[in-house]
């Protein structure tokens, strides 16, 4: 088998959707959260820690489909990307929606990591010749984005471990 000419950029590309260097990783953010949280709205905030990491799921889950599904149709911006107001989550759906995020997340990361796929090639049913990598930097980017805020959040609402 040849060497892979983009090597060192799925590399980049997979630390950037995991996280790592500068950014709260998933993980950090969810660590240790306690439950009866789940459904509290910080100050000044129109939707709950739950509402913010399904919003991450749904976001995630739709460039995922967009990437790989020719047929996918993306959901109603902006209301289809995140739950209704009222809606509450348990923890059961808590748990749920972070391996969700979790299990996308890897589905991205394998095809950033498939030598098959030329990542700046652009996506045969996609538009104006967005790319894999461009997906993968959009997922990365707003995930970053997102995780950041739930951690602030958790500061904000006194939510972290002491030890923190």
């Amino acid at each position: 088998m040849a060497d892979d000419p983009q090597k060192a950029l799925r590399e980049h590309v997979i630390n950037l959707l995991d996280g790592r260097s500068a950014h709260l990783t998933f993980d950090q953010a969810v660590a240790d959260f306690p439950t009866e949280h789940i459904n509290t709205k910080p100050p000044n905030v129109p939707y709950s820690f739950w509402h913010l990491l399904e919003h991450l799921r749904i976001a995630q889950w739709d460039i995922l489909e967009y990437v790989r599904n020719p047929q996918h149709k993306s959901p109603e911006w902006p209301k289809g990307y995140w739950p209704a107001p009222d809606i509450e989550a348990d923890e059961i759906v808590w748990k749920a929606t972070i391996e969700s995020f979790k299990r996308d997340l890897r589905d991205m990361k394998a095809i950033v990591a498939n030598v098959e796929n030329d990542l700046m090639q652009p996506i045969p049913h996609g538009y104006g010749g967005h790319t894999i990598l461009r997906e993968a930097h959009l997922l990365a980017d707003h995930n970053a984005y997102h995780i950041g805020e739930l951690g602030i959040l958790r500061q904000v609402v006194d939510a972290w471990p002491n030890d923190r």
